[in-house]
């Protein structure tokens, strides 16, 4: 019974979206796109597909090509790609969480701040950019973190 209930909102929540989206209001077409992403499980597996991609081509670069001037550079490339490796593996599970996008959102959010400011930092061997770096750091542990919840 209380499953049928959950079905029967589902259905008239997509058809309140598809009735705000013939509307001519932008807002509510943003809004009814954005609550049908949010409902689609392989966003998550898209985001990792991407991320996927970008991880090894920026491994790969660092590993072949990336060539700084002081060498402690290059270590710091090394754990921008290893953990955007690893969190882009974590991303391919969002979907079967609780919360798939609570944990799916402070992933990347992870990836860019904390692998996003190391990969910025090292190639531009200036350590003044990394004051975001603690962000996504904090941002890969709630992540984690949200499982327990």
């Amino acid at each position: 019974m209380q499953h049928r209930r959950l079905v029967e909102s589902e259905v008239d929540e997509r058809r309140e979206q598809k009735r705000a989206s013939k509307e001519g209001d932008p807002r509510k077409k943003m809004a009814a796109a954005a609550a049908m992403a949010m409902k689609d499980p392989s966003l998550w597996h898209k985001v990792a597909a991407i991320s996927g991609v970008a991880a090894l081509g920026l491994g790969t670069y660092g590993a072949h090509m990336f060539r700084p001037k002081n060498p402690a550079y290059k270590e710091v490339w090394h754990t921008a790609s290893l953990y955007h490796l690893v969190h882009t593996a974590a991303l391919l599970g969002a979907p079967i969480t609780k919360r798939p996008d609570v944990f799916g959102g402070l992933l990347t959010a992870g990836i860019v701040l904390f692998s996003g400011t190391c990969y910025t930092v090292a190639y531009l061997e200036d350590r003044k950019y990394s004051s975001t770096a603690p962000l996504g750091g904090f941002a890969f542990i709630a992540a984690w973190a949200s499982l327990l919840f």
